[in-house]
């Protein structure tokens, strides 16, 4: 019931809050709708199918990924930095049912921020028909609790909101440009190429990405991700309780 609680009470505070609507709402949209007619409509040696659809597809992780590595923490940071964890212990709150509650927090941010983006591409690019539903769906539930649990881990180890902001971006802006929201791999270099694949945000953007255009299975990066929403979600858990 506590949990609930906190749950209702954080979801009117962040829709409230003028920095989650723009990073999570509205800069996804913004970019996706730049980057996407940058490229025309035409396959092409570099893009496999319409680029449009290509970033509509690629444009979920980066919401997934500014929940969880900008959102999250900040708020999570200044809670802590202002004294709030520790008024809700004192009130009765347990630290794991906080931790329970960001988790939440930051789903619902997640489908929130899709739901926006897929309404905004529906008329302007359209939205590519899933090729594999089921395999498209559970990449984008591990993602989105991986990152969303490495948020909840980010907030609670850094000392106020203004580091978890910085560091949040600086994690936030190369995974962004390298793991789907920027150019496709077939147009970076093979370094990049190379640094894009083991970017938890890449693999998690393939995971969902190409089951989804008929590009290919991406099973070992979809358990790759699953092993990720795993790892981190057993660290936040743990960090929360101490």
């Amino acid at each position: 019931m506590s949990t609930a609680r906190l749950v209702v009470s954080e979801l009117r505070l962040l829709a409230r809050d003028p920095f989650t609507l723009t990073f999570v709402l509205a800069f996804p949209v913004v970019t996706m709708l730049i980057i996407g007619g940058a490229f025309g409509s035409q396959p092409d040696e570099v893009f496999p199918v319409d680029p449009t659809q290509w970033y509509v597809a690629a444009y979920l992780t980066v919401v997934i990924a500014a929940t969880g590595l900008v959102m999250l923490p900040v708020h999570i940071a200044a809670y802590r930095e202002r004294g709030v964890l520790r008024r809700l212990t004192a009130s009765g709150f347990s630290r794991w049912s906080f931790a329970v509650a960001e988790l939440v927090v930051g789903l619902v941010a997640v489908a929130v921020g899709g739901v926006v983006l897929l309404a905004v591409a529906l008329p302007v690019y359209g939205v590519p028909a899933v090729e594999d539903p089921l395999r498209v769906v559970g990449a984008l539930l591990a993602a989105s609790v991986a990152f969303v649990a490495l948020g909840v881990l980010l907030g609670t180890l850094l000392p106020s909101a203004r580091a978890a902001q910085a560091v949040g971006l600086l994690l936030f802006f190369p995974s962004f440009l390298l793991g789907g929201g920027g150019p496709p791999p077939a147009a970076m270099s093979s370094a990049l190429q190379r640094v894009a694949e083991w970017l938890p945000l890449g693999v998690a953007n393939q995971a969902i990405r190409d089951p989804w255009l008929g590009l290919g299975e991406a099973g070992p990066q979809l358990l790759a991700t699953a092993l990720l929403a795993v790892v981190a979600l057993g660290l936040a858990a743990r960090r929360s309780t101490l």
